[in-house]
């Protein structure tokens, strides 16, 4: 008979629930990312799916609700982390890293559907915003307590 020693207020590591709090974060950026992209060009807001948009103000508008969606979404990867908030939110930014530098990558070198700087804001900006949603889920722990 073995028994599992845990020291008094820690919780043993949960693997499932971690990938899950990641993963629910990243699939909270990605759908409603696309979700305001698609209600953006439906409303002609946006040029239709596949042709170039150069305009320096759309452009703008989209990097600032996904830097918005990606704080939303490192916090929700906070909330939900069995434990350690801050590092499922950072793992959440080094997920978002990754995926956007071969995206950035392919879209810089083998397609024109709009400026450079834009994928590359993306790939700086995955981080920063992670690790600003595990502060905010931070702050609002302390001030709940």
């Amino acid at each position: 008979m073995t028994m599992q020693a845990t020291a008094m207020g820690t919780q043993p590591r949960n693997l499932w629930r971690s990938t899950g709090a990641v993963l629910l974060g990243f699939f909270t950026v990605v759908v409603i990312s696309l979700g305001t992209d698609e209600v953006l060009h439906l409303l002609k807001v946006y040029p239709p799916w596949g042709q170039p948009m150069f305009e320096p103000r759309l452009n703008l508008l989209a990097l600032s609700y996904r830097i918005v969606y990606s704080v939303i979404g490192s916090y929700i990867a906070a909330r939900f982390a069995p434990r350690n908030p801050m590092r499922h939110a950072l793992v959440l930014g080094i997920v978002g890293f990754v995926v956007s530098v071969p995206g950035a990558i392919f879209i810089i070198t083998h397609t024109n559907l709009g400026p450079a700087w834009f994928p590359i804001a993306i790939v700086l900006t995955a981080l920063p915003c992670a690790w600003l949603g595990g502060v905010l889920y931070r702050m609002r722990q302390g001030s709940a307590a």
